[in-house]
C-alpha cells in the first residue's frame, strides 16, 4: 500500500514567492488582455472594409495565429526578434505573443459581434443625423461587445491560464516560480495542488472583474435587470 505524507509546511514558507508570481501572471494578462482587445477589435473593424489586400492580411494572420501552438508563437517573438538584434525582456516578449496570440481570437469574436448588428439599425442612426463616427461607436460598437461579450471574457480567462507557457522564455510569472519552488522543496505533489488552487482563485477574480466591467459599460442591460 502506497503512503505518502503531505508537507504543504515547506511549501507555504514560499508564500511571498507565490504572490509575486501571481502578480506578474496578472499583470502579463491583464496587458495583453486590453492590447489584444484593441488589435482584435481593429482587424475586425478593417474586414468590414472594402480593401481586398488588407483583408487578405487579416485573415491570414488569424488563420496562422489560431492554427498554430501558443509556445511556437512566444519563442518565435523572443527569440526570433533576438536573431534579428532585437532583445526585449521575457515579460516583454510575453506581452508582444500573447497580444498577437489573443488579438486573432478577439477578431473573429468581434466579427461575429459586428455582422450581428442589423443593417438598417445603422441606416436608422444616419437618418438621425449622426455622425460615421457616433454611429459606429454607439450602434455597432458598444451592442457588439456586449453580444459577444461572454466569448470575450471566456477567451481572456483561457489567456491568464495560456501565460503559463511563458515561462519557456524565462518569464518569472506563477508557473515559473512555483517550478523554482518545487526543485528547492521536492514537494511535487504539494506545490501542483497549491499552484492549482492559485490559478482557481485567479479565475475567479478575472471573472469577478470582468462582471464589474460589464455593470459599468453595459447601462442598458443593467436597467433592464438582465445578466450577461
Amino acid at each position: 500500500m502506497l503512503q505518502y505524507s503531505f508537507d504543504f509546511m515547506s511549501v507555504f514558507e514560499h508564500w511571498d514567492r507565490f504572490l509575486a508570481g501571481a502578480w506578474l501572471t496578472i499583470q502579463l494578462s491583464a496587458f495583453s488582455t486590453i492590447l489584444g482587445f484593441i488589435l482584435g477589435t481593429l482587424c475586425a473593424v478593417a474586414l468590414k472594409g472594402k480593401s481586398a489586400f488588407l483583408n487578405a492580411i487579416i485573415n491570414t494572420y488569424i488563420e496562422i495565429i489560431r492554427n498554430t501552438p501558443m509556445l511556437i508563437q512566444v519563442f518565435l517573438v523572443y527569440f526570433g526578434l533576438a536573431d534579428m538584434g532585437l532583445k526585449l525582456s521575457a515579460e516583454t516578449s510575453a506581452v508582444i505573443a500573447m497580444t498577437i496570440n489573443v488579438g486573432a481570437y478577439t477578431a473573429e469574436i468581434m466579427r461575429a459581434g459586428i455582422n450581428s448588428i442589423h443593417p438598417g439599425q445603422i441606416e436608422a442612426a444616419e437618418c438621425l443625423g449622426m455622425s460615421k463616427l457616433h454611429v459606429y461607436w454607439h450602434v455597432v460598437l458598444l451592442p457588439a461587445v456586449e453580444r459577444v461579450y461572454p466569448s470575450l471574457t471566456s477567451q481572456f480567462i483561457l489567456l491568464m491560464l495560456a501565460s503559463s507557457i511563458t515561462s519557456q522564455i524565462s518569464a518569472e510569472e506563477l508557473y515559473a516560480t512555483a517550478n523554482l519552488i518545487q526543485s528547492e522543496t521536492f514537494r511535487n505533489f504539494e506545490v501542483a495542488i497549491v499552484l492549482g488552487v492559485v490559478y482557481l482563485l485567479l479565475s475567479l477574480l478575472f471573472r469577478g472583474g470582468f462582471w464589474l466591467i460589464a455593470k459599468i459599460l453595459f447601462v442598458r442591460k443593467r436597467k433592464l435587470g438582465t445578466n450577461l
